[in-house]
């Protein structure tokens, strides 16, 4: 007998979670690295500069809060309409 598609799915709903919280992180993080590379930040940085300049607790602790309210928002509105 075939397994019954409700027995797999919520490990599909956690994928989805952790893929929207993930795409949410990088959207964050491709945000700070334009930033960097504005007119203001100056010329001559480099990639490695940049990603240097970027990774750090602080905005990995605000990328992972900002992702879970916005998986959250986003849930509920999903779930709302």
């Amino acid at each position: 007998m075939p397994p019954s598609p409700k027995n797999h799915r919520p490990l599909g709903q956690i994928a989805r979670a952790v893929i929207e919280i993930a795409f949410i992180i990088f959207l964050f993080y491709a945000n700070l690295l334009m930033g960097e590379f504005n007119r203001t930040s100056g010329a001559g940085k480099t990639l490695a500069f940049a990603l240097h300049d970027i990774l750090t607790r602080e905005n990995l602790t605000i990328a992972v809060i900002a992702a879970f309210i916005g998986y959250i928002a986003f849930e509920y509105l999903r779930k709302k309409l």
